[in-house]
């Protein structure tokens, strides 16, 4: 099913060459379908790059999925023009009195910095707060996930001697979960990260 992406979103042409069918909203308005609503704060430097990713694996859904894009006001981002953040992207004033079925929490470069020294961090704990109350179902991806668990759980990370870099065997523990459902009792992943979390505390918390 397709997705529904802002007009004139830079993603749409990469993933039109790839089959994706992605509605503009001009069309997707015309539709009597109620679609998801997915926000998306995007906190990768990579705008551009992470926008197309995420949606090429949104658009594996067999319901049509509306995406807004949401980025923080207390960081300059340097990698991508102003324009296209103002085009494409509100910051979470816009969403504060919104409801949506999902949201997604990137990662971004900072792993091997404190969380509270992370220049957005205070709006961010805002924002995940607010997803509480106003989203039904979030999704956290990488340090996004390393920071969703020390506000909501106080379960810190661990910086590693080394970054940990390739490909790895995985072994799946839960088969029922929807998540990993259909995948391999071992698969394999990749991986690229400066910091984890201690399982043990992870097991400690109810």
């Amino acid at each position: 099913m397709p997705i529904n992406i802002p007009d004139g979103l830079p993603a749409k042409k990469i993933l039109h060459e790839e089959r994706i069918f992605a509605l503009e909203e001009e069309v997707a308005e015309r539709q009597e379908i109620r679609p998801l609503r997915v926000a998306i704060l995007n906190l990768m430097p990579t705008k551009i790059e992470t926008e197309t990713q995420i949606l090429r694996l949104i658009s594996k859904s067999p319901l049509q999925v509306s995406c807004d894009f949401m980025c923080v006001s207390t960081h300059e981002s340097t990698h991508v023009s102003q324009d296209h953040l103002v085009k494409f992207y509100d910051t979470f004033d816009s969403f504060a009195d919104k409801n949506y079925d999902g949201l997604i929490v990137t990662g971004a470069p900072v792993e091997q910095m404190d969380f509270e020294d992370v220049d957005y961090w205070d709006e961010l704990c805002g924002i995940i707060d607010w997803s509480q109350e106003h989203v039904i179902s979030t999704m956290y991806l990488c340090w996004g996930a390393l920071a969703g668990l020390w506000h909501l759980y106080c379960i810190p990370k661990k910086q590693l001697g080394a970054k940990l870099f390739g490909v790895f065997p995985q072994r799946l523990c839960d088969e029922y979960n929807f998540l990993t459902n259909g995948f391999d009792e071992v698969h394999y992943m990749p991986h690229s990260r400066h910091a984890a979390i201690d399982t043990n505390e992870l097991a400690r918390h109810p």
